[in-house]
């Protein structure tokens, strides 16, 4: 499932010669994982509300192509929709909107920084409500970046939302270059960490220990703590001319770099769309 996202990823932004493959590609095995193992979720009676369901906020949205795959492929709309990506008038615009009425998106997001308060404020209504559900969220690494961000770590940490479970794509690049020459973190853990946070860390191109940490992430889950994982992805994962750097962040390959990458991600019995 986790390669057949990557061929969808590539395929969606191909054919309209506009998207983010990079992130999206590095967080093809984590999308997979939760989407198809973890969460608890009901693709085939979405509501707003999500009473007694999973959540998840994707925070960095411009990777939206990735979500769009996991969404389709998952039964919360027909795969062959995955052809209008960033079309006039499409439900799948290029950052995960709210007004079109997709199935599976909760709230627009792709202005960066802002995800995670959205979700601090849905694992709040949890709580409130007595409803044990787990809030997944992604965020970006350059993301963190944003100070808005912290002042969502912060208001976590001090209401105790110990039913909120955050993963950093820890993947060291944003559009402009490494997130080191652009503004370094050093240690990311240790900032999270002193403000009040539960960390974790993984490999989040490994689906063993995918499969493996998180499960440990909920067991520290209701013990009082917001609990953070960062996890180390390779940008661009699965296609070797993509990896390792940050010009593929937001650029759609040519005919010739599309056959190559789609060459390097096995055909799969799911098909493609």
């Amino acid at each position: 499932m986790a390669t057949q996202v990557r061929r969808d990823v590539l395929r969606q932004v191909y054919n309209v010669q506009s998207g983010h493959p990079g992130g999206s590609l590095g967080l093809a095995d984590y999308f997979t994982a939760l989407f198809f193992r973890i969460m608890k979720h009901n693709p085939s009676a979405f509501s707003m509300e999500a009473e007694n369901e999973d959540v998840f906020i994707l925070s960095n949205g411009h990777v939206s192509p990735v979500y769009y795959s996991v969404l389709a492929r998952s039964g919360y709309f027909p795969v062959s929709e995955l052809n209008t990506f960033r079309l006039l008038n499409s439900r799948l615009q290029g950052h995960p909107a709210t007004h079109e009425d997709l199935p599976g998106i909760r709230v627009a997001t792709g202005s960066l920084g802002q995800g995670l308060s959205v979700a601090a404020g849905i694992s709040l209504s949890k709580k409130l409500n007595n409803d044990n559900r787990t809030v997944y969220v992604v965020t970006g690494d350059g993301e963190l970046q944003e100070g808005q961000i912290w002042e969502a770590v912060m208001y976590a940490a001090h209401n105790k939302l110990d039913n909120m479970l955050v993963a950093v794509d820890f993947n060291g690049q944003q559009i402009d270059g490494s997130t080191e020459e652009i503004m370094g973190f050093r240690e990311i853990g240790s900032k999270f960490a002193a403000f009040g946070w539960e960390v974790m860390h993984m490999d989040g191109n490994n689906m063993d220990e995918i499969l493996t940490v998180v499960p440990l992430a909920q067991a520290k889950m209701g013990q009082d703590k917001p609990v953070v994982i960062i996890m180390k992805t390779e940008m661009g994962q699965g296609v070797d001319f993509m990896m390792g750097t940050h010009a593929w962040h937001g650029k759609a390959p040519n005919a010739e770099q599309f056959e190559n990458a789609m060459s390097q991600l096995p055909v799969t019995e799911l098909g493609d769309f």
